[in-house]
Protein backbone atom coordinates (compact mmCIF):
# COMPACT_ATOMS: atom_id res chain seq x y z
CA UNK A 1 0.00 0.00 0.00
CA UNK A 2 1.63 3.63 -1.17
CA UNK A 3 2.30 5.97 2.06
CA UNK A 4 -0.57 8.30 2.54
CA UNK A 5 0.18 11.73 1.61
CA UNK A 6 -2.88 13.38 3.86
CA UNK A 7 -5.13 11.72 6.44
CA UNK A 8 -7.87 12.82 4.00
CA UNK A 9 -8.93 12.61 0.42
CA UNK A 10 -10.94 15.63 -0.72
CA UNK A 11 -13.57 13.94 -4.10
CA UNK A 12 -14.94 16.09 -6.41
CA UNK A 13 -17.76 14.12 -8.37
CA UNK A 14 -18.32 15.22 -11.99
CA UNK A 15 -18.92 12.42 -13.85
CA UNK A 16 -22.82 12.73 -14.47
CA UNK A 17 -24.71 13.90 -18.17
CA UNK A 18 -26.86 16.30 -16.55
CA UNK A 19 -29.49 15.94 -18.71
CA UNK A 20 -31.41 18.66 -17.23
CA UNK A 21 -29.16 21.26 -18.18
CA UNK A 22 -30.57 21.55 -21.80
CA UNK A 23 -27.76 23.94 -22.91
CA UNK A 24 -25.42 24.01 -25.78
CA UNK A 25 -23.08 22.18 -23.51
CA UNK A 26 -22.38 20.06 -20.42
CA UNK A 27 -23.77 22.34 -17.44
CA UNK A 28 -20.13 21.73 -15.60
CA UNK A 29 -18.50 23.93 -18.18
CA UNK A 30 -21.01 26.40 -18.13
CA UNK A 31 -19.78 29.87 -17.68
CA UNK A 32 -20.06 31.19 -13.84
CA UNK A 33 -18.27 34.37 -12.83
CA UNK A 34 -15.52 34.39 -15.24
CA UNK A 35 -14.66 30.55 -14.64
CA UNK A 36 -16.58 27.32 -15.38
CA UNK A 37 -19.38 25.47 -13.01
CA UNK A 38 -16.71 23.03 -12.26
CA UNK A 39 -13.78 24.87 -11.85
CA UNK A 40 -15.69 27.39 -9.08
CA UNK A 41 -16.27 23.75 -7.33
CA UNK A 42 -12.93 22.29 -7.90
CA UNK A 43 -11.48 25.42 -6.80
CA UNK A 44 -12.86 25.71 -3.43
CA UNK A 45 -11.62 22.04 -2.72
CA UNK A 46 -8.40 23.26 -3.48
CA UNK A 47 -8.54 26.10 -1.40
CA UNK A 48 -9.57 24.23 1.50
CA UNK A 49 -6.11 22.58 2.06
CA UNK A 50 -7.91 19.14 3.95
CA UNK A 51 -5.63 16.68 1.72
CA UNK A 52 -4.98 16.19 -1.94
CA UNK A 53 -7.93 16.61 -4.44
CA UNK A 54 -9.20 13.80 -6.81
CA UNK A 55 -12.39 14.54 -9.59
CA UNK A 56 -14.10 11.67 -11.11
CA UNK A 57 -14.69 12.58 -14.20
CA UNK A 58 -17.20 11.07 -16.65
CA UNK A 59 -19.68 12.26 -19.38
CA UNK A 60 -17.97 15.91 -19.69
CA UNK A 61 -14.45 16.31 -21.08
CA UNK A 62 -13.08 18.70 -18.31
CA UNK A 63 -9.18 18.93 -19.96
CA UNK A 64 -9.27 22.64 -20.02
CA UNK A 65 -11.26 22.90 -16.47
CA UNK A 66 -8.39 20.71 -14.94
CA UNK A 67 -5.71 22.74 -16.75
CA UNK A 68 -6.68 25.75 -15.48
CA UNK A 69 -7.26 24.86 -12.03
CA UNK A 70 -4.26 23.23 -12.28
CA UNK A 71 -2.43 27.03 -12.82
CA UNK A 72 -4.51 28.29 -9.61
CA UNK A 73 -2.64 29.70 -6.38
CA UNK A 74 -4.46 29.83 -2.92
CA UNK A 75 -5.56 33.33 -1.61
CA UNK A 76 -2.42 33.79 0.42
CA UNK A 77 -0.53 33.54 -3.09
CA UNK A 78 0.85 29.57 -2.35
CA UNK A 79 0.69 27.20 -5.08
CA UNK A 80 -2.52 25.06 -4.86
CA UNK A 81 -1.44 21.12 -5.73
CA UNK A 82 -3.16 20.47 -9.21
CA UNK A 83 -6.26 18.12 -8.76
CA UNK A 84 -5.65 14.24 -9.81
CA UNK A 85 -8.62 13.15 -12.69
CA UNK A 86 -10.08 9.71 -12.37
CA UNK A 87 -12.15 8.79 -15.17
CA UNK A 88 -14.91 6.77 -14.63
CA UNK A 89 -16.38 4.63 -17.88
CA UNK A 90 -19.61 3.47 -15.70
CA UNK A 91 -20.99 6.98 -15.26
CA UNK A 92 -24.26 6.13 -16.98
CA UNK A 93 -24.76 3.39 -14.32
CA UNK A 94 -25.07 5.94 -11.46
CA UNK A 95 -23.22 8.03 -8.83
CA UNK A 96 -22.13 5.62 -6.57
CA UNK A 97 -19.87 3.98 -9.38
CA UNK A 98 -18.38 7.29 -9.15
CA UNK A 99 -17.76 7.04 -4.98
CA UNK A 100 -16.61 3.68 -5.34
CA UNK A 101 -13.92 4.71 -7.27
CA UNK A 102 -12.82 7.51 -5.19
CA UNK A 103 -12.76 4.96 -2.10
CA UNK A 104 -10.90 2.76 -3.80
CA UNK A 105 -8.41 5.30 -4.30
CA UNK A 106 -8.41 6.49 -0.56
CA UNK A 107 -8.03 2.87 0.33
CA UNK A 108 -4.73 2.54 -2.38
CA UNK A 109 -3.41 5.88 -0.96
CA UNK A 110 -4.22 4.62 2.68
CA UNK A 111 -6.50 7.71 3.82
CA UNK A 112 -8.59 7.53 6.85
CA UNK A 113 -11.54 9.57 5.18
CA UNK A 114 -12.39 11.03 2.34
CA UNK A 115 -14.83 14.37 2.06
CA UNK A 116 -16.88 13.91 -1.15
CA UNK A 117 -18.79 17.41 -2.89
CA UNK A 118 -19.88 17.90 -6.10
CA UNK A 119 -18.81 20.05 -9.63
CA UNK A 120 -22.40 21.57 -10.03
CA UNK A 121 -22.41 22.93 -6.50
CA UNK A 122 -19.90 26.30 -7.00
CA UNK A 123 -21.09 27.67 -3.95
CA UNK A 124 -19.77 25.64 -1.36
CA UNK A 125 -17.25 27.29 0.57
CA UNK A 126 -13.92 26.24 1.24
CA UNK A 127 -14.70 26.71 5.30
CA UNK A 128 -17.46 24.08 4.95
CA UNK A 129 -15.10 21.47 3.52
CA UNK A 130 -12.60 22.56 6.25
CA UNK A 131 -15.37 22.24 8.97
CA UNK A 132 -16.25 18.19 7.69
CA UNK A 133 -13.06 17.07 7.38
CA UNK A 134 -12.68 18.52 11.12
CA UNK A 135 -15.33 15.81 12.45
CA UNK A 136 -14.45 12.91 14.08
CA UNK A 137 -17.64 11.29 13.55
CA UNK A 138 -17.80 8.09 11.18
CA UNK A 139 -19.77 10.45 9.14
CA UNK A 140 -20.23 13.99 9.06
CA UNK A 141 -22.83 16.11 6.79
CA UNK A 142 -22.22 19.72 6.13
CA UNK A 143 -25.72 21.50 6.82
CA UNK A 144 -26.98 24.87 5.49
CA UNK A 145 -29.96 26.11 7.55
CA UNK A 146 -30.86 23.05 9.16
CA UNK A 147 -30.65 21.05 5.55
CA UNK A 148 -28.04 18.55 5.00
CA UNK A 149 -26.46 18.83 1.99
CA UNK A 150 -22.66 18.56 0.49
CA UNK A 151 -19.40 17.41 1.17
CA UNK A 152 -20.18 14.88 3.45
CA UNK A 153 -17.11 13.20 5.13
CA UNK A 154 -16.79 9.22 5.08
CA UNK A 155 -14.56 7.68 7.55
CA UNK A 156 -12.98 4.51 5.89
CA UNK A 157 -14.89 2.38 8.89
CA UNK A 158 -18.50 3.01 6.59
CA UNK A 159 -16.90 2.62 3.22
CA UNK A 160 -17.95 -1.21 2.97
CA UNK A 161 -21.71 -0.03 3.77
CA UNK A 162 -21.55 2.48 0.58
CA UNK A 163 -23.71 1.80 -2.21
CA UNK A 164 -21.97 -0.02 -5.34
CA UNK A 165 -24.97 0.86 -7.80
CA UNK A 166 -27.37 3.51 -8.70
CA UNK A 167 -27.57 7.22 -8.22
CA UNK A 168 -27.10 7.74 -4.39
CA UNK A 169 -23.84 8.12 -2.68
CA UNK A 170 -23.46 7.95 0.96
CA UNK A 171 -27.78 9.29 1.49
CA UNK A 172 -28.64 5.95 2.08
CA UNK A 173 -26.16 5.05 4.94
CA UNK A 174 -27.18 8.10 6.90
CA UNK A 175 -30.53 6.96 6.37
CA UNK A 176 -29.79 3.91 7.37
CA UNK A 177 -26.97 4.53 10.16
CA UNK A 178 -28.72 8.06 11.49
CA UNK A 179 -26.39 7.11 15.15
CA UNK A 180 -22.77 7.59 13.16
CA UNK A 181 -23.76 10.79 11.84
CA UNK A 182 -22.47 14.66 12.97
CA UNK A 183 -24.58 16.91 11.43
CA UNK A 184 -21.92 20.67 10.83
CA UNK A 185 -23.64 23.94 10.24
CA UNK A 186 -21.39 25.36 7.58
CA UNK A 187 -21.15 28.49 5.34
CA UNK A 188 -22.17 29.34 1.92
CA UNK A 189 -24.19 27.96 -0.43
CA UNK A 190 -25.13 24.33 -1.54
CA UNK A 191 -27.30 25.37 -4.42
CA UNK A 192 -26.40 23.35 -7.54
CA UNK A 193 -26.63 24.26 -11.32
CA UNK A 194 -29.00 21.59 -13.19
CA UNK A 195 -30.37 23.60 -14.84
CA UNK A 196 -30.20 26.84 -17.47
CA UNK A 197 -32.76 28.96 -15.09
CA UNK A 198 -30.44 27.94 -12.30
CA UNK A 199 -27.53 29.45 -13.81
CA UNK A 200 -29.64 32.28 -15.51
CA UNK A 201 -30.60 32.64 -11.31
CA UNK A 202 -27.14 32.74 -9.87
CA UNK A 203 -25.38 35.02 -13.37
CA UNK A 204 -28.50 37.65 -12.05
CA UNK A 205 -27.54 37.98 -9.19
CA UNK A 206 -23.60 38.21 -9.84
Amino acid sequence: MSTPTAPTLAVVLAAGGGSRFGGPHHKLLAPLNGERVAQTAIRHALDARIGPVVVVTGAADLTEVLAAVGGHDHPDGAPAERPRPIHNARWADGQATSLQLAVADARRLGVKAVVVGLADQPFVDPVAWRRVAASASPIAVATYGGARRNPVRLHRSVWPLLPTAGDEGARSVTRLHPELVEEVPCPGSPADIDTLEDLASWQNRS
